[in-house]
């Protein structure tokens, strides 16, 4: 709908909508797996949410397609921040999905001689990785992620959009339905 210029949808939203942006559309910034013709879920999460974890189990075969962005709040779960660099430092070296798999399959150990355990075992150069995670532009592609997130209305971990639609909170077997992707 054209509201006219300058008037966004988020500025037009109802009463207890968070959002003062839109969602960003994928770029080649964002990690993304599944088939390119199934149902696009964006998914704004962090490594050490537990909900996020369950979503991440429900997705994986569910036939989605998968965008997974960053909202890592030190102040809500202290390793997140730390955790959404890790992932990062692996995607550089070609082992995003990788990574994101191994720390949610194993929540419990996620201090660093544990991310150095992983990366080694998923083969990365562990001098670069740890060189790689503590790279400014790394932390700030992690706070790109955080701040389009805030401005889209995310405020809980995990939250899903199916195009402009949030769902906040793993997603159940009827929402999955819903996308006609079980």
């Amino acid at each position: 709908m054209n509201r006219g210029p300058g008037v966004s949808d988020a500025a037009s939203a109802g009463p207890g909508d968070l959002r003062s942006a839109p969602l960003p559309p994928l770029s080649a910034e964002d990690h993304v797996r599944g088939r390119p013709d199934a149902q696009l879920v964006i998914v704004y999460g962090d490594f050490e949410c537990s909900f996020c974890a369950l979503a991440h189990e429900r997705l994986r075969g569910a036939g989605v397609r998968y965008a997974f962005r960053h909202f890592a709040l030190g102040a809500k779960h202290r390793r997140a921040p730390t955790l959404a660099r890790a992932a990062e430092a692996a995607a550089r070296q070609g082992a995003f999905w990788e990574m994101h798999d191994s720390l949610f399959a194993d929540q419990g150990r996620l201090e660093d001689p544990h991310l150095w355990d992983r990366a080694s075992r998923l083969g990365l150069d562990l001098e670069r990785f740890e060189r790689d995670r503590r790279d400014p532009v790394v932390a700030a592609r992690v706070q790109r992620d955080v701040h389009a997130g805030l401005r889209a209305g995310v405020a809980v971990t995990p939250t899903l959009f199916v195009g402009t639609q949030a769902h906040p909170g793993p997603p159940d077997p009827e929402w999955l339905a819903s996308l006609s992707v079980v």
